[in-house]
């Protein structure tokens, strides 16, 4: 099976039926995209298939074969951050980091669309993830911030 995963050919012998979350975290070790209900219901396992947010534990691998993958780990760098990134860093929108990748694949996925939205649809953007730690002010408040900074 090959793919285009963070800007780079991958080629690898996949079982059928296997996740993509599964291939990210045991077969490539990429653990910063997060398995938090394997059921499609929190958004920690988010990345972007072909351009559009999916999450990857709903995501049989088949539908992979040929696409282009993103993850956390593909959204910004160590030393230069993505505008959503550092914006969660300055707003303290991170506690426990579960729903951080998520979060931060939604933000993105969000200002990709929409560049300057308004506080209701930063709220329907997040809205796929779930965050048990900050109560979402700070997190809503570092896509704002993100907004403004990138616009």
């Amino acid at each position: 099976m090959e793919l285009w995963l963070n800007n780079q050919a991958v080629s690898q012998v996949v079982t059928a039926g296997r996740r993509l979350i599964d291939f990210l975290r045991d077969d490539l070790h990429l653990f910063g995209t997060k398995e938090g209900c394997g059921e499609g219901e929190c958004g920690s396992c988010t990345v972007f298939l072909n351009g559009t947010a999916v999450l990857a534990c709903l995501i049989p691998m088949e539908k992979a074969i040929g696409a282009q993958v993103v993850t956390i780990e593909g959204i910004g760098t160590p030393t230069s951050l993505h505008p959503v990134q550092q914006a969660l860093i300055e707003e303290a929108g991170v506690q426990c980091g579960i729903c951080t990748p998520g979060m931060v694949m939604a933000g993105v996925d969000l200002l990709q669309r929409n560049p300057a939205p308004n506080r209701e649809e930063i709220i329907e953007g997040i809205a796929g993830n779930l965050c048990r730690c900050t109560g979402y002010q700070k997190i809503i408040a570092a896509v704002q911030r993100a907004a403004q900074e990138t616009t």
